[in-house]
């Protein structure tokens, strides 16, 4: 007979597998009485911050990096990275105004290629084409992602700056600033957008098959291309996916604000890991939730909201955004029980 002591758990064992289990089963929701302090605080600081008009602001000023999170989640849950949604959501706005708008003697002019009603269709055909660029060189050529990326987001910032000549476009297609500006009943309409794509996509990791799979891939691409899941193929979608998502945030972005600008979305990388690290998607691939990262975008705007009616200098801002990023990580890296190498 085989012996059995290999089965057998000493009891001190189990017991940190239970912690660490349990750590990791409520983690999307650590970030919960996070809000509520703030939301504590804010009332403390200024009665205007519980007041419809502050709270809808800010849920409009989160809807943008709320989509970028959204895709950059998906991508670093497939054991990915991608730097270049910060510029895609300046770029893809930027082409597809120029391929609608005619030469009308501004300082910006378009060549006027395609009708104004295709601005939107356009945006994101540009944002799932830079997506899948990444993907081939990723994928295909077998690079580095973290350097693919980051040439990208310098390559796209430059030419985003190039075509825009340097200036803000205020001269819009009227579809294309609608969704940024409309209102469904009594909120801003990014808002319910927003929100009907994180139930989505939430809906597809935990129910779809393809979904699920994303989790696998993350954790072990290899055994996952061993269980007969197309790594490649799924991993190249997602990366496609962000880029959709990052050319979508940047048409509710030009509608809020009625304009592109020549420096639209730059530096919002950042804010995007800091959402995404607190709110408790790894790095490493394989673990997170689109709700825990959808927390950590609305803590970040909420410290921002209450910084500002506190009368905190703006300039903090970077600072407060790499300080959570570093507090998250050492938080995750004891929650989640991993051996430091």
């Amino acid at each position: 007979m085989a012996p059995t002591t290999e089965l057998a758990t000493p009891p001190a064992a189990a017991t940190a597998a239970g912690r660490r289990f349990d750590l990791a089963r409520y983690r999307d929701l650590s970030l919960l009485p996070v809000l509520l302090v703030l939301g504590v605080i804010g009332f403390a600081v200024s009665p205007a911050f519980l007041t419809s008009d502050n709270l809808l602001g800010v849920g409009q000023q989160a809807t943008e990096l709320s989509l970028l999170v959204l895709g950059e989640a998906l991508i670093l849950i497939s054991g990915r990275m991608d730097l270049s949604l910060e510029s895609t959501i300046g770029v893809a706005p930027v082409i597809a105004v120029w391929l609608v708008l005619p030469d009308h003697g501004a300082r910006f002019n378009g060549i006027g290629l395609f009708p104004s009603w295709s601005a939107i269709p356009l945006c994101l055909a540009v944002g799932a084409l830079i997506g899948a660029i990444n993907g081939f060189l990723i994928l295909k050529l077998r690079l580095n992602g973290f350097i693919v990326t980051l040439g990208a987001l310098t390559l796209l910032r430059g030419l985003q700056v190039a075509i825009s000549q340097g200036q803000s476009i205020v001269n819009l297609p009227g579809s294309f600033s609608y969704l940024g500006s409309a209102s469904w009943l009594g909120a801003p309409a990014a808002i319910w957008i927003c929100a009907l794509l994180f139930t989505l996509g939430g809906a597809a990791l935990a129910w779809l098959r393809h979904g699920r799979a994303l989790y696998a891939i993350g954790g072990n691409p290899e055994a996952a291309r061993a269980a007969g899941i197309r790594v490649d193929r799924i991993t190249w979608t997602v990366l496609i996916l962000g880029g959709v998502l990052a050319a979508f945030a940047g048409i509710l972005y030009t509608g809020h604000y009625g304009s592109i600008s020549a420096d639209q979305g730059n530096g919002w990388i950042f804010q995007v890991f800091a959402a995404t690290v607190i709110g408790g998607v790894s790095l490493n691939g394989g673990r997170g939730t689109l709700f825990g990262a959808l927390t950590g975008v609305l803590t970040l705007q909420l410290v921002v909201n209450v910084m500002t009616l506190a009368g905190v200098p703006p300039l903090w801002n970077q600072f407060l955004n790499g300080a959570i990023i570093i507090i998250a990580l050492i938080i995750s890296r004891f929650a989640s029980g991993e051996k430091q190498e």
